[in-house]
Parts: C-alpha cells; structure tokens; sequence
C-alpha cells in the first residue's frame, strides 16, 4: 500500500491540497495561495466516540475525492456536490475510526520513522517562510498540533497496512485458480477491427435526403479508396464522417461480429487487412469499411492476463476488506453527524 502519510500530508497543507494528488507538480506555494477560495471555520460536523470532526477535514476529503475543484473555481458543482459530501463524512469517520483503534492497541510511531516523516513534510514548502505561514494558518503556529497531526496519519497508515493491505494479497496460486475457474471471463468472439466512413439521412427521412446521402457517399469513395494506410483513412473519417466515430478517426477497434450487419461480414469476410469496403448500405445508411483486423475466436493466455488479473482482483479484495474493517469498527462506536 503507498505510504499513507504522504497522501495526508498534503491534505493537511490546506482544503486545496488533496487536488496534488493527481498533479505530483503542483507546489505548497500555489496550493496556499489556492486555500484563500474556501474558508472553512472548524465548524464541528461529526462527532466519533466523542472525537470532533470539523468542517476543514471535510473540505480537505472532498477535494481529495473532486480534485479537479481547481476547474471550477475553487468549488465543486452543485449537482455532484451531495454525493461528494456524503463520501467525504463516510471516509473522515472511517479515518478516525481506524486512528482510535491504533491507539487502543497502542500502536507508536518510531522515532526515525517520525523525524523522517516531518522533514519530508517540511521540504514540501521549498523555504521557511513558506512553512511558518501554513503553520500558522492551520495550527496557530503550533509545530506540536502538526506533529500531532502527522503522527495520526502515519497510524492510520500502519493499521490499514496491517489489517488491508497485507490482508488483501492475492497469491500465484489463488491468482491461476481464478483463472483456471473461469474460463469464460476469458474467451473472446470472433472480432473485426473496422474503421468507418458513414453517411446518415435524418431520422424518418424523406426519399430525397436518403438519396442526398448516397450522392455524398458516392463521392466519398474514390477518396477512401485512395488512402493508403490507417491514419489517412482516419484523417478522412474526421473530416467528413456523418458518423460518431469521426471523432476518433472512425475508429470502432475490435467489434464483436455479432455486432456487425450480416451483409458487412459478408464483405469483410473476403477481405485482407488494409483493404477498404465498396459502399455499403445498411438500411438507410450508406457506409465505406476499412479492415484493420479480423481476430478469430479465442482465450486470452494466463501470461497475457496475469498482471491485470492480479491488480483488479487485488482492488476488489481491498474494497471488501476495507468495508468489514469500516463494519466492524462502527459496530461499538457512537457515531453523530452534526
């Protein structure tokens, strides 16, 4: 599991700061200057067995889980902002569940571990100046209240490493199981990979504007015909495809062939790799094919999906692992929402 601290440490700097966690660029001093958009007032929100939760570590959790809050304007949209809130208040009650537990087992923090720990946080700002005047702004001037603050998230990280982390590791041999029990997760249909140049008349169409889209198809294909390679084909696609895909240079990638009209397997079945269709009419759209692929049936191999297989099912143990932890804790506690 990533060090815990040195996600926390950045959240602490101030309700901007969970934003860095997708941005490792972005510096202490624009995260400060960034913290004068919002002004939360230690406000309580929650209390657990007692602890107070304040609306500062609300804010820093909601825009860990929004960190593109920077986008709009320093807030996050009114329409996603119930959701945001109600994560942010199950996650900050879930931390402090987990940091009074570690306590109550009376876990510590080693000295080295400790200093290390400060000192990477300190050299985030890049001077003194810088530092003296977060700490200032958020703990009154008080390096025990940081220390403090610090010590907490290292806690929090042994405990979840403990009792998450190392709980939710999925061996060689659990890993082929999975494999070798679920065959048909790994079989995939015969697939044809199309890039595609259409021409669609309005729905309910009157026979006018459906010939108007065959003319524009029409004229269309002597310049398919010509373009020698994927990316010309797709440059084309962009430039005058009716069809959603011009976007992505006509590009359907691989497409199941149960997918794909009876009449265009019928051509694409009879061509190489490369080669582009004649016009093709499937209802009333007119449509030019190139083939870039024709993949048979088959199973994906263990070496091929190994390392994805690992990491997936590894995430889905975690979030299992994780809530029975969350579960668990919550059952003696007293839990209040302010």
């Amino acid at each position: 599991m990533k060090t815990r601290f040195f996600i926390v440490a950045l959240v602490l700097m101030t309700p901007l700061a969970s934003a860095q966690l997708v941005s490792s660029h972005a510096s202490a001093q624009s995260t400060l200057q960034a913290s004068t958009q919002l002004s939360p007032t230690g406000r309580p929100v929650a209390r657990v067995n007692g602890a107070v939760l304040t609306d500062r570590d609300l804010r820093r959790e909601e825009y860990r889980i929004f960190p593109y809050a920077r986008q709009h304007s320093g807030t996050i949209p009114a329409d996603m902002e119930p959701g945001i809130r109600d994560g942010a208040m199950q996650m900050i009650v879930f931390e402090e569940l987990v940091y009074q537990e570690a306590l109550r087992r009376k876990m510590t923090v080693p000295a080295e571990k400790m200093k290390k720990a400060e000192k990477d946080f300190r050299d985030q700002f890049g001077n003194p100046d810088r530092y003296q005047a977060f700490l200032q702004s958020e703990f009154n001037g008080s390096e025990q209240g940081l220390r403090e603050k610090i010590r907490r998230s290292l806690l929090i990280d042994e405990l979840l490493k403990i009792e998450v982390a190392d709980k939710s590791v999925v061996t060689p041999s659990q890993l082929r199981a999975y494999y070798n029990s679920n065959p048909a997760r790994f079989r995939y249909p015969e697939c044809f990979a199309i890039q595609t140049i259409s021409f669609i008349p309005p729905e309910k169409a009157r026979p006018q504007q459906v010939e108007e889209a065959r003319k524009r198809a029409e004229a269309a294909l002597p310049q398919a015909k010509a373009t020698k390679d994927y990316e010309e084909f797709g440059m084309l696609a962009e430039k005058i495809s009716e069809d959603d895909y011009r976007v992505m240079m006509g590009d359907h990638k691989a497409v199941d062939r149960a997918k794909i009209a009876p009449e265009a397997v019928r051509v694409l079945l009879s061509m190489k790799p490369g080669q582009v269709t004649d016009l093709l009419q499937v209802g009333q759209i007119y449509t030019i094919i190139r083939l870039n692929q024709h993949i048979p049936a088959g199973e994906m191999k263990y070496p091929d999906v190994k390392a994805a297989l690992k990491k997936q099912l590894e995430s889905q143990k975690t979030n299992e692992v994780r809530s029975a932890l969350g579960n668990k804790l919550r059952k003696s506690a007293k839990i209040e929402v302010l």
